[in-house]
């Protein structure tokens, strides 16, 4: 421990990795461990979510989606599926991310884009964190608050849509496009 302390942390990065892959949960709080790396010569690529950094050069390359894209994509469905079933103004909850992350803002941000310029009732958002636990009890609560009163259950992962399944399921209503609530959900994950 005392020899790698003399040497450096940057020192103990060079000689033990090559690369540092990174996929952050959150966009913010990267400056310093990237700068770090950087001192120390490390290349770094992010994958899946972005990092917010004042120096881009701070890592070497990113490898993602457009989540902004996805947003307004399920979107045009939702207009399109809206204009078939004859919804003028669908009514929407919306069961975020973990807030602050590439994915939430991405797809929150193209979602609400539509929802807006089309006049849609988006009654509630909250985060599900990206967990089937937390959206399962989000979509408890909107249950209660708003009943059946909702055409649209929009899930920024599987993992949230999974949990509102369940909370619908649970409480007697059918999901789907002839049921009592259409879900949307997001990266296609195998149970997905």
């Amino acid at each position: 421990r005392d020899a790698q302390e003399s040497r450096g942390l940057g020192d103990v990065y060079k000689r033990q990795v090559d690369y540092i892959v990174l996929a952050p949960v959150t966009e913010s709080g990267w400056d310093t461990v990237l700068q770090e790396a950087k001192d120390a010569e490390i290349p770094v690529i992010i994958v899946d979510r972005m990092v917010k950094v004042k120096d881009d050069s701070l890592y070497t390359a990113w490898v993602g989606s457009n989540f902004e894209l996805e947003g307004k994509k399920a979107a045009a469905y939702l207009k399109a599926y809206a204009k078939k079933k004859g919804m003028s103004a669908p009514k929407i909850v919306d069961i975020q991310g973990t807030i602050g992350a590439s994915a939430q803002i991405g797809r929150t941000k193209g979602f609400n884009k539509y929802v807006e310029a089309n006049g849609w009732n988006l009654l509630a958002q909250q985060t599900g964190e990206f967990t089937q636990a937390k959206g399962q009890e989000v979509m408890e609560s909107f249950l209660k608050k708003y009943k059946k009163d909702m055409d649209v259950v929009y899930c920024e992962n599987d993992n949230e849509a999974f949990g509102a399944i369940d909370a619908i399921e649970n409480a007697g209503y059918k999901v789907g496009a002839d049921g009592d609530m259409l879900v949307f959900s997001f990266d296609s994950t195998k149970a997905g």
